[in-house]
């Protein structure tokens, strides 16, 4: 994922900010972390370099 992808996203469920946590990146990306809500607490992963902004109740099902 790009750093330049925050100024675009926000949260799926209720479409506030994101806050972003990172565990892994190169030069060019974020391969691993995760993003954070700040509005309602909910995270979403950070993996492969893509980030899974799918709901919580969706996400187990893919």
């Amino acid at each position: 994922m790009k750093r330049d992808l925050m100024d675009i996203l926000a949260c799926p469920v209720c479409k506030g900010s994101l806050e972003l946590e990172v565990t892994e990146e190169n030069e060019n990306e974020i391969i691993a972390g995760a993003l954070k809500c700040a509005k309602c607490s909910e995270i979403y992963p950070i993996n492969d370099s893509i980030p899974n902004l799918l709901p919580p109740e969706l996400r187990d099902k893919a």
